[in-house]
């Protein structure tokens, strides 16, 4: 039978931070455009989405690929961990790729494709490019954050010698084509042999986009079209600078479904939303969570680094909690922990707890106090909307959606980063006036567990603190906050997607 509904397949891969405010997209869209079959391809280490999102009328198809591939999981000896991570990592990205084509070939292989047919992609699934190539359908590209990564320093010169002609073709596009401030920006991944030669084995494509796979020539009678790219974040914090393409567009912060930021059910049966606001009817948790609403009540300093740890870069659970002790014990704060379901530095928490049974209070399965209840350490997960505004401070990893989130609250914040666009968040907060200077891992994340180690840690983590907490810190924060409440960024990226394919 002749397939008579548009198609729009949303593909995001990376953790919780890069899945999530797509999969949000991927809702809203379903919600707005009814005569679409919307589906998310992601992890099925974010099978919890799928609930979410059947209550959307969007399908979940998940691969089995992890979401991080840290070379810390791999158990192999000393001696060949590093040869073993990359034969492992090896398979997994060819594993990947076919469980991804084998997916685009059920959803697009049933006949031509239609006008509205779509795949919108994150950075973290360039794959997607490729396969919208492939079966002739356009692509998107959606993202949170800035690009993490940018193009090697002797790219250009390299691109200029090896493809002349393709590089002919790029920087004398016509206005509104594909050209080079497209490769340069975002896509001169494609360009190397980790793509190319997947494109041209399995895909049957040319080793390079916009040639032909035969001759290799630049495809001059057919020259795409620019590719549209939606950015998740606020203008009021990142402007789009002019050197890039024009059809770069910044949406405002993607924020997620309240509904699907409660880990408790009766937590968000209470919590009810006015999700055009972002404001709760309700301030209060259900009586299992007490213990946390009143510890809130305190106005306690959040510490979170998301994924973080099951990256591998939380090595030693114990010193770091040690860091958190010993400033609590040259200062008056409270800090409140989300350990992210990391399951050693939940078992150091309940370890360090046991260790101090007699004096210490353990509340509920999710939540454990420590060090005479300063130091509240919750398993579990609230929307950072209800939590941040209530916190002193936010200390965090540079992720974009807590970035995000800390801002809308205006809550002033410390920022410890560890690698890709998080560095990049850091900077523009200090550079907005929201936080301190960043700070270096090793003073969040000590790497031995010793006495200097963890009082050097603690001075420098207690000194930026406090300078988050100053008068001029607080008032850059809540303007800030002030702007970002006018805007809806999901919406925003709803309203492109529409003009896009022509839907208004």
């Amino acid at each position: 039978m002749e397939r008579r509904k548009p198609k729009a397949v949303f593909m995001a891969f990376g953790t919780k931070g890069d899945v999530y405010p797509l999969a949000a997209i991927a809702a809203a869209f379903a919600c707005d455009q009814k005569q679409f079959h919307v589906m998310l391809i992601t992890h099925s280490a974010h099978e919890s989405l799928s609930a979410h999102l059947a209550e959307k009328h969007v399908q979940y198809c998940p691969v089995s690929s992890p979401p991080v591939l840290s070379a810390d999981q791999n158990n192999d000896t000393e001696g060949n961990a590093e040869s073993s991570f990359f034969l492992q990592k090896r398979k997994v990205r060819r594993d990947h790729r076919q469980e991804c084509y084998s997916l685009i070939e059920r959803i697009f292989g049933d006949g031509p494709s239609l006008d509205g047919d779509l795949i919108v992609i994150n950075f973290f699934a360039l794959e997607g490019w490729s396969l919208a190539e492939s079966f002739r359908v356009r692509c998107i590209v959606a993202a949170p954050y800035v690009v993490p990564y940018s193009a090697p320093a002797t790219f250009e010169r390299q691109f200029q010698i090896e493809l002349p002609l393709l590089y002919k073709y790029l920087i004398d596009a016509p206005s509104g084509k594909v050209c080079w401030r497209d490769v340069i920006h975002w896509m001169w991944p494609l360009f190397t042999e980790n793509w190319g030669s997947w494109r041209n084995d399995v895909l049957h494509l040319s080793p390079c986009p916009f040639t032909d796979p035969v001759t290799g020539i630049p495809t001059w009678h057919d020259r795409p079209q620019s590719p549209l790219v939606m950015y998740g974040f606020s203008k009021e914090v990142v402007e789009c600078p002019a050197y890039w393409p024009p059809k770069v567009l910044a949406c405002g912060f993607w924020f997620l479904p309240i509904e699907w930021q409660f880990t408790c059910k009766k937590c968000r049966e209470i919590s009810v939303c006015d999700s055009s606001r972002h404001k709760y009817d309700k301030d209060d948790l259900c009586p299992s969570h007490l213990e946390l609403q009143n510890f809130m009540k305190t106005t306690p300093i959040f510490v979170g680094l998301s994924s973080i740890g099951s990256m591998g870069l939380l090595k030693d659970p114990r010193a770091f909690i040690y860091v958190l002790q010993t400033v609590l014990s040259t200062t008056n704060y409270r800090f409140i922990l989300f350990t992210a379901g990391y399951e050693p530095l939940e078992s150091m928490v309940r370890t360090i707890a046991a260790e101090a049974s007699s004096e210490q209070k353990t509340c509920r399965v999710d939540c454990v106090h420590l060090f005479n209840e300063r130091l509240l350490c919750f398993s579990g997960s609230v929307p950072y909307g209800w939590l941040f505004p209530k916190c002193a401070a936010v200390i965090h990893h540079g992720g974009s959606g807590t970035t995000a989130a800390a801002l809308q609250a205006g809550t002033p914040q410390v920022v410890c980063p560890f690698m890709l666009d998080q560095f990049y968040w850091a900077e523009r907060m200090h550079w907005l006036g929201v936080s301190p200077e960043p700070l270096s891992r090793n003073h969040l994340l000590p790497d031995k567990n010793d006495s200097t180690s963890v009082q050097e840690a603690a001075h420098v983590l207690s000194l930026a603190i406090h300078d988050a907490l100053s008068s001029a810190v607080k008032a850059r924060a809540a303007e800030i906050a002030g702007r970002i409440l006018l805007e809806d960024g999901v919406s925003e990226a709803i309203k492109y997607l529409k003009e896009e394919l022509g839907l208004n």
